[in-house]
């Protein structure tokens, strides 16, 4: 009997503890609708204000890329389908053609490949955020707003409602009317709070190539000085003479006195000090001994290419 008993306690707390599983693994489900259905409902306005991760439901997310294969599948080729997405645009938004500097066909496959990377990551947030800062900073010369989002992002649901009819679902669209608003806001946000940075970094760049030196060589001030002591009278001159005799004594003994520490001469009429950025790498790179590195110019050649393409 006893044998009996412990093993229907056991058989009890085992039914308890599988129970407590289930209720929890339900819980953690029921948030992550809640948060998938927050997301949705958040992001159904252009949200330019923040800019972090978004979570959309999976049949969402099944739906819009399966709509999206679907678009290109029904186009003879991804530059067609890239076309009907330009012409979508460029004839529904008269206000943005001013937009569209770069060719047409090379245009169009940029809108085809951004919309193509941003609908497969949009099965992971973190990946989809990435990719979205990504595609902003490349579009910070742009004047992004809100209306101008809505209305590429009406023009791209409406052409893949005409394409696609029924097969364009309530969830499919739900799906891109996220995405684009999403996407836009984040332009919005990108170019307000990190164009301002690159700025700085522009205009520091342009100081640090463009200051001029702000002393004066000390050689030049002793001529001056000499020039002064030459336009008084005649015993003037001679002192002047007298000094200077000293002074070139002086000097001479200072360089011997530094030859023989092992210190280089310090004659300022001869040193160039630098002034730019270029200048002072090539002379901290001579310091440390790269000075004859060819490695050091190419590092120089490209350097303000990165900096004001920041």
């Amino acid at each position: 009997m006893a044998e009996e008993e412990v093993q229907e306690d056991t058989e009890y707390m085992e039914e308890e503890v599988e129970e407590e599983a289930a209720v929890e693994e339900e819980a953690e489900e029921n948030q992550e609708e809640l948060i998938d259905d927050t997301s949705v409902a958040k992001f159904k306005e252009v949200q330019d204000k923040e800019f972090v991760e978004v979570r959309l439901p999976a049949d969402v997310v099944a739906e819009a890329q399966q709509a999206w294969q679907t678009f290109i599948g029904s186009a003879s080729s991804r530059e067609a389908a890239g076309e009907a997405i330009y012409a979508a645009l460029f004839d529904s938004a008269p206000s943005l053609q001013s937009l569209f500097k770069t060719a047409r066909s090379v245009m169009a496959m940029r809108f085809m490949n951004g919309l193509n990377s941003i609908i497969s990551s949009a099965a992971s947030p973190s990946a989809l955020k990435t990719q979205v800062e990504t595609l902003g900073f490349q579009h910070l010369d742009l004047e992004v707003t809100i209306p101008r989002v809505v209305i590429f992002r009406d023009a791209i649901i409406d052409l893949f409602d005409m394409e696609m009819g029924a097969r364009f679902n309530s969830k499919a669209k739900l799906g891109f009317l996220v995405l684009l608003n999403y996407v836009g806001g984040a332009y919005i946000y990108i170019r307000r709070e990190y164009a301002v940075r690159i700025k700085i970094i522009n205009s520091s760049w342009r100081t640090a190539n463009n200051k001029a030196a702000d002393f004066m060589d000390a050689g030049e001030e002793g001529a001056a000085e000499g020039e002064g002591a030459e336009g008084e009278g005649g015993e003037g001159a001679e002192a002047a003479a007298k000094a200077e005799e000293k002074a070139n004594m002086d000097a001479a003994a200072a360089k011997e006195e530094a030859r023989a520490s092992g210190e280089a001469s310090n004659k300022n009429s001869n040193m160039k000090v630098p002034t730019t950025f270029n200048e002072m790498f090539m002379f901290n790179g001579a310091v440390m001994g790269f000075g004859s590195s060819l490695w050091m110019n190419l590092i120089l050649e490209q350097f303000d290419n990165m900096v004001m393409n920041v």
